[in-house]
């Protein structure tokens, strides 16, 4: 770690634009002008554009005490990637704002800017603009994703259709277990001065701190010609996620509690907490992974993908939404996902 500090005012705001953007590259024929002038430009050859905004505030979406800013700025991206994963796009450029107090070297801004610029490098996604200001305390961050997908293949949460298969990527509820770790560890720190102990649980940690968008299953449905019903990326987990499909499309469904991908690490840690890896799957945010529906005809296509579980299936709006429980009991599905206007991590 560099121990130098340079203070960012010795900049000006111009000046610090210049350093940060100064190794900024461009990869997409689509961005004709980039950052450096009052907008950028984007050419989109016949494409459609799909944008999104997400915002990340100190103290309510992330902790400074145990989230590296590289890291930070690395999930920045990749939670505005994901949206635009979940319209079944191709992310190409983003925006950056950002606020910071004082307490804020440059030092400290280059390192957050470092995991920006490793996320667009993996992505293949352009950073074109955005905007510094002071803040009176903490860090905010603001980011503008934009993508392009083929005329009339993008995808909705309101287009499931009764009978269509409930599909996920990946694993869920490591994040939420990632975090509960930690602020655990936090918590004692704090009362005792004790150094943490994270047991060893890489998975869950990394499941929060450096999350990955899914580029690879929408890569894998334009190889083999799947064009989901609906989709959804998972940031406040399953439960609350299935119901904006099920209220949107106007259906209803039913989750296999046993088909809910949960890695075993995950699972283990849950269970040494104490805690159900079900619920924390059902209710925990921050997985981003992609929900999405598919017509029962292309199950043959999806089956031998490791990556992609079927959970369940649409119903009839009448007839609710309910979780099957590995016991045979039929529970009803509720939203308890992480809602950051009423919580805060502090």
């Amino acid at each position: 770690m560099s121990t130098e500090r340079t203070e960012i005012n010795a900049l000006g705001e111009f000046g610090l634009i210049d350093h940060l953007t100064q190794n900024n590259e461009t990869r997409n024929a689509s961005t004709i002008l980039s950052v450096g002038d009052d907008a950028a430009v984007l050419d989109h050859f016949g494409k459609q554009i799909v944008v999104t905004s997400d915002m990340l505030v100190e103290g309510i979406h992330f902790d400074l005490m145990y989230t590296p800013l590289k890291h930070l700025g690395y999930k920045s991206v990749i939670v505005n990637l994901s949206d635009v994963y979940a319209m079944n796009a191709t992310p190409t450029q983003i925006t950056l704002n950002i606020a910071f107090s004082n307490r804020f070297s440059l030092e400290a801004m280059d390192e957050f800017y470092e995991g920006v610029y490793a996320a667009c490098e993996r992505y293949g996604v352009d950073l074109v603009g955005g905007d510094t200001t002071s803040s009176q305390k903490g860090f905010v961050i603001s980011i503008t994703a934009i993508g392009e997908v083929n005329q009339d293949k993008f995808v909705k949460r309101s287009t499931a259709k009764k009978g269509d298969l409930l599909c996920v990527s990946g694993f869920l509820g490591g994040a939420f277990l990632g975090l509960t770790i930690l602020e655990r560890e936090k918590r004692i720190f704090a009362e005792t001065g004790a150094q943490p102990d994270l047991e060893n649980q890489a998975y869950i940690v990394g499941r929060l701190l450096k999350p990955e968008a899914r580029k690879d299953i929408v890569e894998f449905f334009a190889e083999k010609e799947i064009m989901p019903t609906s989709m959804i990326d998972v940031s406040d987990g399953l439960s609350s996620e299935a119901l904006h499909i099920c209220k949107q499309s106007n259906l209803g469904c039913v989750i296999y509690e046993d088909k809910i991908p949960i890695h075993e690490d995950a699972r283990q840690f849950a269970y040494t907490l104490e805690l159900d890896p079900t619920a924390c799957a059902l209710s925990g945010g921050e997985d981003y992974e992609l929900l999405f529906t598919l017509s029962q005809t292309d199950y043959d296509k999806i089956v031998l993908n490791e990556q992609i579980s079927v959970i369940g299936y649409m119903t009839e709006a009448e007839e609710g939404t309910h979780i099957l429980t590995r016991g045979g009991n039929k529970h009803k599905l509720v939203a308890q996902g992480w809602n950051h206007m009423n919580h805060s991590q502090q």
